[in-house]
């Protein structure tokens, strides 16, 4: 909204600044995280006083989490309000990409708000039927790698890119939107089963955001993409204002969400920041790099499969509890050393998936 300030420059003065995304990123990262900090303690105190219990804690959970019962659910309400503010009114909203994240991330957000207004009004953990959810998660997706595959460009529509590999494309035709369908409903799913601890999904969240936020911007510039002989998508620059500004909530609602949290993002705001990974990624045509730079999401959802799969088979489990954080904490692992430990594991991610761009 901020951008149409440009039409009263005359090029030397301050309206100009906001033609650089990068200015306006940096007002989007400030914006979110002062609403963070401005309505953060409001939003918990009326979340604590209609939901009375709270989120339910699960019976076969680790043992330790019985103390965390009475904390109030849906705190992405937090991340999703400061990160649909600061990208309304810094962002270009002639810019197709900006609105398709959007979409998938308020798509979900509606999601997850449902899911867990159910799990609190009933007390229980079973929320919305998972066939519902990934069914809507699905049309939600669908949509949204249409609306990227119409405004991609052409050289580049139904491709898939691989990283290090310079100019190396798959054309998957008509596959590219079911392709790009699986990436935004895994990202969500992903990030929704790593939100099992104080903090843990949060971090690696904003650094999968930030990263993906400079893939983003350069592979929106001509200059960069010629430099690092990446593929140019026109218009993803701007995706760079939605990231700072979900990194921005982030850091608010981490203020709240450090252990021992005072509220928990839920699935309002698991599945909504998942979705919004995986829509970026389908947008910048960095769906592979981002299973890199969100390696921690995947190898979460990778542990909940291959328990579920080798006990139907076996009646046997592989790990102690999946997803994988609730195995190291039933082998001891104290839960800031599990998140703390988590946390370095996707920065190192996160610079391997940078280093991809210029590694060709």
């Amino acid at each position: 909204m901020l951008y149409w300030l440009t039409e009263l420059s005359d090029g030397g003065d301050l309206f100009n600044l906001f033609r650089y995304i990068t200015f306006r990123a940096g007002g989007a990262f400030l914006t979110a995280l002062i609403f963070g900090f401005i309505f953060g303690r409001p939003l918990i105190d009326v979340l604590r006083k209609r939901q009375g219990k709270g989120q339910p804690i699960r019976d076969d959970g680790p043992e330790g989490h019985f103390v965390k019962a009475g904390t109030p659910t849906m705190g992405g309400l937090l991340i999703v309000g400061a990160l649909l503010t600061s990208t309304l009114l810094w962002a270009r909203l002639d810019n197709p990409f900006v609105w398709m994240v959007l979409f998938v991330t308020m798509g979900y957000a509606a999601i997850g708000f449902a899911d867990d207004y159910a799990k609190v009004a009933k007390q229980n953990t079973a929320g919305v039927s998972g066939k519902v959810r990934l069914l809507l998660g699905f049309l939600i997706a669908g949509l949204a790698a249409g609306w990227a595959a119409w405004f991609h460009p052409a050289e580049l529509t139904g491709q898939l890119a691989f990283p290090v590999f310079k100019n190396a494309l798959l054309d998957l035709g008509i596959f590219f939107v079911p392709f790009a369908m699986i990436v935004i409903v895994g990202a969500a799913n992903a990030v929704n089963l790593t939100d099992g601890l104080d903090g843990l999904a949060i971090m690696p969240v904003m650094i999968a955001a930030g990263t993906l936020g400079i893939i983003a911007y350069a592979v929106g510039r001509t200059d960069f993409t010629e430099y690092l002989d990446v593929h140019y998508v026109p218009g993803t620059g701007e995706i760079l204002i939605f990231c700072a500004g979900l990194i921005g909530g982030g850091l608010g609602f981490l203020w709240y969400n450090a252990p021992p949290a005072a509220v928990f993002m839920g699935d309002t705001g698991s599945l909504a920041l998942g979705g919004a990974l995986g829509a970026i990624a389908v947008a910048t045509k960095h769906e592979i790099v981002l299973a890199i730079v969100g390696g921690l999401f995947v190898v979460e959802a990778l542990s909940v499969i291959i328990q579920v799969f080798y006990f139907k088979r076996t009646g046997k489990r592989v790990f102690l509890m999946a997803p994988i954080h609730h195995h190291y904490e039933k082998k001891g692992w104290a839960e800031p050393q599990i998140v703390i430990r988590f946390w370095i594991i996707s920065l190192i991610l996160a610079l391997i998936g940078l280093a991809t761009l210029k590694l060709r």
